[in-house]
């Protein structure tokens, strides 16, 4: 499987037609792009949606970014990854992830347990799983939403490696001195084309309003060095700058190469656009980054 050193993280795929969402894919395809990464949340079936995306394309790999174990029992998952593991030989890579508890409780019903320990029982599940149809060409792939050095060191002894969201160069050098020099890293990170220092990071502040409010992250953030003063008011700016790259391609490009220099193989962009209004993907900011990252 050969995902390439950058890939895109979007959820505008989400908001489209599938028709149109499989366009939008040839086109990122086109473009240069190595992956796709599709989230789960409360939009499209990521594996499905998988399945749907890789149908209208011949060459990239569809991410999930991530699946979360609460969604499908490891069996389920397991017959997912393995029917379009076959479908579509090395080009599926399967994320997954333990997700949140507000999410995993609040909205699923289900109770949240421990999260190393519950991402370990569900690997053990799926390894053990049956599966009697047509069996892949292909070893079937997949990495952890991993932030914490216990969930890394799990993505080493048990996975391909790690697909850490919402991250700095800081972690993503940790990370890879926690996988070791063999593991796939493939950190996201959020890209803003805006070189207006005011609005630039208003929109990172957007998009951090949500993880802001979730343990797993802040705590993640916490280890990294930030205190309780760099949550307030939205996020400080140094924090805002540590988690989004913003400027011209330019900038941008340079903020991907030093997370490839701290020792990640791939990097999938997530570029930020305006909450609400009508949902279409940045595709002008997919192609102007297409030159600057790919060229």
């Amino acid at each position: 499987m050969d995902i390439g050193r950058v890939g895109i993280w979007t959820f505008s795929l989400d908001q489209l037609p599938n028709a149109q969402a499989q366009e939008v894919a040839a086109e990122i395809e086109e473009l240069g792009f190595g992956a796709v990464w599709l989230p789960e949340a409360v939009g499209k079936d990521p594996l499905v949606h998988a399945a749907l995306l890789l149908s209208a394309t011949r060459r990239i790999v569809l991410a999930t970014g991530i699946a979360s174990i609460y969604a499908r029992d490891a069996m389920a998952m397991k017959q997912g990854q393995q029917t379009l593991t076959e479908a579509f030989p090395g080009r599926f890579l399967l994320g997954l992830g333990v997700s949140h508890a507000p999410m995993v409780e609040g909205m699923r019903g289900h109770t949240y347990a421990k999260p190393v320990p519950a991402m370990r029982a569900y690997l053990d599940a799926m390894d053990a799983a049956p599966y009697l149809a047509a069996a892949p060409t292909t070893p079937a792939q997949t990495v952890l939403g991993a932030l914490g050095p216990k969930m890394l060191t799990l993505a080493a002894e048990r996975t391909r490696g790690a697909h850490p969201y919402n991250v700095t160069v800081e972690h993503t050098a940790q990370a890879r001195s926690i996988l070791g020099p063999d593991k796939l890293l493939a950190p996201e990170v959020a890209v803003r084309l805006d070189t207006d220092p005011v609005s630039a990071r208003a929109a990172g502040r957007e998009h951090l309003s949500v993880y802001l409010g979730l343990p797993n992250y802040v705590n993640n953030l916490k280890r990294l060095g930030f205190t309780d003063e760099d949550f307030e008011h939205g996020g400080s700016d140094r924090l805002v700058d540590a988690l989004v790259l913003w400027g011209d391609e330019e900038r941008i490009a340079a903020g991907v190469r030093e997370h490839h220099a701290a020792g990640a193989d791939h990097v999938a962009i997530q570029v930020l656009v305006p909450r609400g209004g009508e949902p279409q993907p940045p595709l002008a900011a997919w192609r102007r980054l297409a030159e600057a990252l790919l060229g």
